[in-house]
């Protein structure tokens, strides 16, 4: 395995729902995002945002995964795209990630595989949804 620099900051999110408005996401980091929660809406909704995430870590996993394996140079652009499938019964969770993991550059079926398993094997995103990480609810009053 490649060594691996961990770097953290704060991270962390809050949602808020006024009324019948949207849900507004705000990030500790400064980020907005307002939520759809219509069917026929157009814009995230929290599952997009499960696969957001996930796309989003391995994407970036990928770049440093490039660097620390010597590809980078080969490599034009990244693509991950995440979808998934839902439990049709409660309790409501997603029960499959389906990832697609594409690269444009020169690179060869083993090392594309190479720098998929690696950018997966460093993303936080993924190493979560794999490890069952427990959910503390804290009821403020």
């Amino acid at each position: 395995m490649v060594g691996l620099g961990i770097r953290t900051r704060e991270t962390g999110a809050t949602a808020t729902l006024q009324g019948q408005e949207k849900p507004v996401i705000r990030s500790l980091t400064g980020g907005e995002l307002r939520l759809e929660n219509t069917v026929s809406g157009v814009g995230f909704n929290a599952i997009d945002l499960l696969y957001a995430s996930l796309s989003a870590c391995l994407v970036m996993s990928a770049r440093i995964a490039a660097r620390k394996l010597g590809f980078i140079e080969r490599i034009s652009a990244y693509e991950v795209q995440v979808s998934g499938e839902k439990a049709a019964q409660e309790p409501y969770r997603i029960t499959r990630f389906d990832v697609h993991f594409r690269v444009t550059g020169d690179l060869s079926e083993a090392e594309t595989h190479e720098l998929a398993e690696t950018a997966e094997a460093m993303c936080t995103v993924s190493n979560t949804l794999k490890a069952n990480a427990d959910v503390v609810l804290m009821i403020r009053t």
